[in-house]
């Protein structure tokens, strides 16, 4: 069984890889210093807790388990947070990520899927974006992004890395089994927030800017399934171990929503009007982004499933029911009265830890150090 270092396999994004990497007949090995990331999100495979900049750490886990490539998700990711903030940004995703590279070169592990932003591009010129246009980064966060995936071509050329560098467009939805889902800490993203808002459990929505040149007014935003992402990682890691050349590529569904589209559709799905509020534009948004995702399709094979918006609604929204009912029974309330509401993901690390033939197993052996540490920080959420 291939195996497969997932760094930040405990957040968002990386759980679902992991569970498309188990699917696909990978084992994920979780990589994640659980600053952000959930126990109750490792569920397919062993977890190693350390910081991607523990370069022995990292040498140590790497030669304990000998992946056959890593998929790297380990960065801080809020853009606002990043202008203010960027030596945090710097150090943790451009360090980090250096220091990754070096423990896998003297592992001699030469494989690695990286996740990306369609941010690195910044305000698009033309739309759909394709990859070959221009990089230039509004926020330290992009910025970080792009100079990883330079150091990657580097890396490509002097020792001969394989990879990929996957530039995904709006992140949003759930697991449709319900089994993983977005719980962000403080929750950025347009789709949890207007549920949030519609449930009553959170303040109005805020609108950024409603005179943008669009049809309604409304930003325009490109909106994949993080299942759809989750299995596009697969097939770049297959790509990649099969011998194909290493690309950056949009992750998209080539479809463009508004703000107002979205609203309007987790009105439809609930039931409820979503309560809002204009606010003014934020620096750096563009009026239009849409991927180009041809590329994907002609070298991975790769198409998504998930492309409806409603669709993407209704598995992020039964997810949020989920979470909200869970934590309700915790706390011992109606989930109407629930007094968790700012920090309530605490259910998550109240699941049950990986199962033990796979939290042990390592090419039909027992591992040395299958116990996983307690979380020192059950509060906060996580950051993929």
């Amino acid at each position: 069984m291939p195996r497969v270092l997932v760094t930040g396999g405990a957040g968002y994004i990386g759980s679902h890889a992991c569970k498309a990497l188990a699917r696909a007949g990978h084992e994920p090995i979780v990589y994640d210093s659980m600053e952000a990331g959930f126990h109750g999100f490792v569920k397919w495979g062993p977890l190693e807790i350390g910081d991607v900049r523990d370069a022995s750490r990292l040498s140590a886990v790497l030669r304990q388990y000998e992946p056959d490539a890593v998929m790297h998700f380990a960065a801080y990711i809020a853009a606002g947070e990043s202008v203010t903030n960027p030596q945090k940004y710097h150090d943790n995703n451009v360090v980090g990520s250096r220091t990754l590279l070096d423990a896998m070169r003297g592992t001699g592990v030469s494989t690695l899927v990286f996740s990306s932003t369609a941010s690195v591009y910044g305000n698009p010129q033309t739309t759909p974006i394709r990859e070959d246009h221009p990089c230039n980064p509004t926020s330290p966060y992009a910025e970080t992004k792009l100079i990883v995936e330079r150091m990657l071509a580097d890396a490509g050329a002097q020792d001969a890395l394989r990879w990929a560098a996957l530039r995904y467009f709006n992140a949003a939805g759930a697991d449709p089994e319900g089994e993983l889902g977005e719980c962000h800490d403080p929750e950025t993203h347009l789709i949890p927030l207007a549920i949030r808002a519609a449930l009553g459990l959170s303040e109005p929505l805020r609108i950024f800017g409603d005179d943008y040149k669009t049809p309604d007014g409304t930003a325009i935003r490109d909106y994949i399934h993080v299942s759809d992402l989750a299995t596009a990682h697969v097939a770049a890691l297959e790509h990649l171990l099969g011998g194909g050349d290493s690309a950056a590529m949009n992750l998209g569904v080539g479809v463009g929503h508004s703000v107002n589209d979205v609203i309007a559709t987790v009105e439809r799905v609930l039931g409820k009007p979503v309560p809002r509020s204009i606010a003014g534009r934020r620096p750096g948004d563009p009026r239009e982004s849409v991927a180009d995702a041809r590329l994907a399709a002609e070298r991975l094979a790769w198409r998504p499933q998930l492309t409806d918006l409603e669709t993407i609604v209704r598995t992020a929204a039964a997810w949020e029911g989920r979470r909200v009912a869970e934590i309700a029974a915790l706390n011992g309330t109606k989930s109407g009265e629930t007094e968790n509401r700012r920090n309530g993901f605490r259910f998550l690390d109240s699941e049950k830890p990986p199962r033990p033939d796979t939290a042990r197993r390592r090419r039909g052996q027992d591992l040395p150090s299958g116990e996983t540490p307690p979380r020192t920080n059950p509060s906060r959420a996580d950051l993929p």
